[in-house]
């Protein structure tokens, strides 16, 4: 018998297992990388007991210190780009040269981090607007939470991880992570390495697990603020199990790409196809709904289906893949069950997904109906359906007719159409002229409906992980 690693939780230093567990196969091959230990109840106990105590060590750390914990941070990441890379493309299946952007951007938004530190400013307020208020002065500042946490999806094991853990810390809180179980190698590398590049012990903890180790630590009474990506069902459930405190959550999506009739088309059916496939199309915000004006469909799906047919299929470590393995076989079951839904339901394929393993190459289906899952749910995989629209006021009514609205996209050069999309499209962030996978690190990212509440972003994060706190002072 073969025995592989324990995969064990990080609060400063490494715990024993314990009994309790579970295996995470490589998606790329099927082979067991370790057995990762479901912290549980008591292993919360134990990062919360860390946590609170380096809080209470470091509340009072200036803010040039913090910056130079992140600085630090963004250097080790940078030195270490390779070891990481290898780690997520083995673990998560995400192609290796994906994988290795993750570690630069991840260091780029802790470098960006620790620059939004020096922009953070307070706020005077003109108490003395009404008669009471005379003779006195007010202002605000904004303070930690103390132990906060983070609970991170696998599908970019560095950049969401750092998008919770670098703003938590400028703000002044300790955090601990939950990473999914594809990402947890990832994340327990990256504390070890912040610690050695000397981060004080307790101040970012990793916590092994899934479910069970993500509720107990979202409901401890001395966890204040939670920071959660994933699901809409697992936010619901999350959410109640947090109670009455912060909770921040960016869930799910099925993203609407419109083309215009006036759209560049080329530019359009690349840079959609590139939204919805690479990566496996498993991304928040890859593009799953392509909403085509009726009067040119026939063109654009011609370069749609060629721009897909254009993306390398194939294993997770060449330098060439755009779309490799999905994280697991149960989540290409999943994709391709719901092709088969939309195909029952009268779609038809533009292009064919074929499954080998745990890779599934892009599909492209048309005549969706509406009640068809793909339609309805997240599809979270390298598949998009194609519909067709007569005119803005119909496209508008498709893209809005889903229960989420996380970031969209619309392709015009009419600057009276992209307004009017940005002011009726119900997302919480929209482009024009790029697709829905686009993003930048420094703008608010974050849902309507059912895609979450709250905001991402540098500077936004760190407001999230800060309260505002006022003082009046009579004179």
């Amino acid at each position: 018998m073969t025995l592989v690693p324990d995969i064990t939780s990080f609060i400063g230093e490494e715990i024993p297992a314990g009994k309790s567990g579970f295996e995470w196969v490589r998606p790329q091959d099927g082979q067991v990388v370790g057995r990762i230990a479901e912290a549980g109840s008591s292993g919360v106990e134990a990062a919360v007991a860390a946590a609170k105590a380096a809080f209470a060590e470091n509340r009072k750390s200036p803010a040039h210190k913090r910056i130079a914990w992140l600085k630090a941070g963004a250097a080790v990441l940078t030195k270490n780009a390779e070891e990481l890379a290898t780690l997520i493309c083995e673990d998560v299946g995400k192609p290796i040269r994906v994988s290795k952007f993750e570690g630069r951007r991840g260091a780029e938004f802790m470098e960006a981090t620790a620059a939004a530190m020096t922009q953070l400013t307070a706020e005077v307020l003109p108490v003395d607007i009404v008669p009471a208020g005379e003779g006195h002065f007010g202002f605000t500042r904004r303070h930690p939470y103390g132990v906060v946490a983070g609970i991170i999806p696998f599908n970019a094991p560095i950049n969401l991880l750092i998008q919770k853990v670098a703003p938590a810390i400028a703000a002044g809180n300790a955090i601990i992570t939950k990473p999914s179980p594809a990402g947890t190698r990832t994340a327990l590398r990256v504390a070890k390495l912040f610690q050695e590049a000397g981060w004080p012990k307790g101040l970012f903890t990793v916590l092994t697990g899934d479910k069970e180790t993500a509720a107990a630590l979202a409901a401890h009474p001395d966890v204040r603020m939670v920071s959660f990506t994933g699901g809409t069902v697992g936010g619901d459930a999350l959410a109640r199990a947090a109670g009455a405190k912060k909770f921040v959550a960016e869930l799910g999506s099925n993203a609407a790409n419109i083309v215009l009739a006036d759209a560049d088309i080329d530019e359009a059916a690349k840079k959609i196809a590139g939204a919805a496939f690479e990566a496996s199309g498993q991304q928040c915000i890859s593009a799953q709904r392509v909403l085509v004006d009726a009067s040119i469909l026939d063109r654009f799906l011609e370069k749609f289906v060629a721009a897909a047919k254009a993306l390398k299929v194939g294993r997770a470590d060449d330098p060439a893949t755009d779309v490799g393995p999905m994280v697991s076989a149960a989540s290409a079951d999943r994709v391709m069950g719901m092709c088969e839904d939309a195909i029952g339901r009268g779609a038809r394929y533009a292009l064919e997904p074929k499954r080998d393993g745990a890779i599934v190459s892009p599909g492209i289906l048309v005549q969706v109906p509406s009640p068809a899952r793909l339609w309805r749910e997240e599809v979270f995989g390298p598949i998009a359906l194609v519909m067709p629209f007569n005119g803005a006021d119909e496209a508008l009514r498709l893209a809005n007719d889903s229960p989420f609205g996380l970031q969209g996209s619309v392709f015009t050069k009419s600057l009276r159409d992209a307004f009017r999309f940005s002011e009726d499209f119900d997302v919480g962030a929209l482009w024009v002229n790029e697709a829905s996978r686009f993003r930048l690190d420094h703008y608010p990212f974050g849902g309507m409906k059912s895609s979450g509440v709250g905001r991402e972003g540098v500077r936004y994060a760190i407001e999230e992980f800060s309260q505002v706190k006022f003082t009046g002072i009579k004179f």
